[in-house]
């Protein structure tokens, strides 16, 4: 299927012939070409069947198949496909921004019955609840222009890992086993360690940063990281470690372990918050919102980590401990932990351990935009296969949007500030005035699946036949 005329329709060519050299097999060219472009269309419900329908309306049952072999069954790479994505993306994004942050996150997708891969009732966040749902854990990277995801997998709690039966049914791979949510993050870093993708320090909520053996890997892999813990995490207050081990009484081994005692503990972070001095608060403002800037007050100290230090011979090493107290709330609302350089300005490590917002654009575009959670197929592969073609697709809407000049992309995206169009004709104004921003992933979109429309024998939202004029 030929995109159209234009420089637009050209890049995507190009995108899209490099992702399927990336499938191995000559193929499977063609029902990658038709599943992105599903993706990118505006049908409501973005399975195999209804973008059979769309792209290809003259033969719909033989376009369907294809797809569901495309995406079920076919034993393509994901990571090789990522990578594809990441060798056309990352140069443009580096360009506009750089990396400044490695994202981890997870994101849930509610789902009924219990029988797709990975189904249980745990939390969801989409919902605010327990619920039945499909967690994936994913690696982003990222600047404040922008991010792609670099990698994804789908979470398994242990009772799905464990069930012989579930496995075979969704066709698990042997070497898949439990893993916590902190272990594949890790997993996923580490990959990217070695792929030598362009570093960034490490960003992650409480979920991940609580976990002190996720924190402790990643000084070991060269990363720095400003990540969320929750206020009963316990480190020694500024000025304070624990005590030396033991003087030896010469008898026995001699004693190697730091020791605390009932006048000499650690603290919680929230009761260290809650005794620093007013002086201590700043308030500071990191980015534009999409109303105001957004500002806050917060401080921060070097404390050392008190996890489980009494079994080592040596403290910790000194951290920075960020803390956030909004004007007008009665306690501190967040806390991060940061191996940032000591002589990092607070602006700036606030501005970083904020970037993790980026995430959040991410998840709500693939989701809304892509249909990232559209998938009805069961099986482990699928669920992947699908996932890594949602990425494709929406790392071709970021690097169109990281062409635009810094100007047009730094525009505010609150619609209270967008300018309305102009009426070129004062008699017959339009019923409904727009405002958009053109360089939004949402905007880009529709803007791409016109151009696909204009290529296509019937017009894939109402399904009329298109005009000679359309099609040639």
């Amino acid at each position: 299927m030929a995109f159209g005329d234009g420089v637009v329709g050209a890049r995507f060519e190009a995108y899209v012939e490099a992702l399927g050299a990336a499938l191995g097999h000559a193929d499977r060219r063609a029902p990658l070409e038709n599943y992105v472009t599903g993706l990118l269309l505006p049908i409501e419900r973005k399975s195999v069947e209804p973008m059979a329908a769309r792209v290809e309306p003259r033969r719909t049952s033989a376009a369907h198949q294809s797809l569901l072999h495309l995406v079920g069954v076919s034993p393509w790479r994901d990571e090789a496909v990522l990578e594809a994505v990441r060798e056309r993306v990352l140069p443009v994004l580096g360009e506009a921004g750089g990396t400044e942050a490695w994202i981890v996150d997870d994101t849930s997708f509610p789902k009924k019955g219990n029988h797709s891969v990975g189904v249980a009732r745990q939390y969801c966040g989409q919902l605010g609840k327990q619920d039945n749902c499909q967690v994936t854990v994913s690696l982003s990277l990222a600047c404040e222009e922008g991010s792609l995801p670099v990698a994804w997998r789908l979470y398994l709690p242990r009772r799905r890992s464990d069930d012989g039966g579930l496995r075979k049914r969704a066709r698990i791979p042997a070497g898949i086993g439990f893993c916590t949510k902190p272990e594949i993050a890790l997993q996923q870093i580490e990959d990217a360690v070695v792929r030598d993708l362009p570093r960034g320090v490490v960003l992650a909520d409480a979920g991940y940063g609580n976990d002190s053996a996720f924190r402790r890997e990643l000084p070991a892999l060269g990363l720095v990281y400003a990540v969320g813990i929750q206020g009963s995490t316990t480190v020694w207050a500024p000025g304070t470690a624990p005590l030396p081990p033991a003087a030896w009484s010469g008898r026995g081994r001699p004693p190697t372990r730091l020791r605390r005692d009932d006048g000499h503990a650690p603290v919680s972070v929230e009761d260290l918050a809650l005794r620093l001095p007013q002086a201590s608060w700043q308030e500071v403002t990191w980015r534009e919102g999409a109303r105001d800037p957004l500002r806050s007050r917060f401080a921060r100290v070097r404390v050392r980590p008190a996890h489980r230090d009494e079994n080592r011979s040596a403290p910790w090493p000194e951290e920075w401990l960020l803390m956030e107290w909004p004007e007008g709330e009665k306690e501190p609302s967040k806390y991060w932990l940061s191996t940032l350089p000591a002589d990092t300005a607070l602006k700036e490590m606030v501005r970083i351990a904020k970037l993790r917002w980026r995430i959040e654009p991410d998840y709500r575009e693939l989701k809304q935009e892509v249909g990232l959670g559209h998938y009805e197929g069961r099986g482990w592969r699928g669920f992947h296969h699908h996932a890594t073609l949602c990425i494709a697709a929406y790392g071709f809407l970021v690097r169109e949007r990281l062409l635009f000049p810094p100007r047009e992309r730094k525009r505010a995206l609150s619609s209270s500030r967008l300018p309305f169009p102009t009426v070129t004709d004062p008699e017959a104004p339009p019923i409904r005035t727009q405002r958009h921003v053109p360089t939004s992933i949402a905007t880009l979109r529709v803007t791409i699946a016109v151009r696909l429309a204009n290529t296509m024998p019937r017009c894939p939202c109402c399904q009329q036949t298109a005009p000679e004029q359309r099609r040639s």
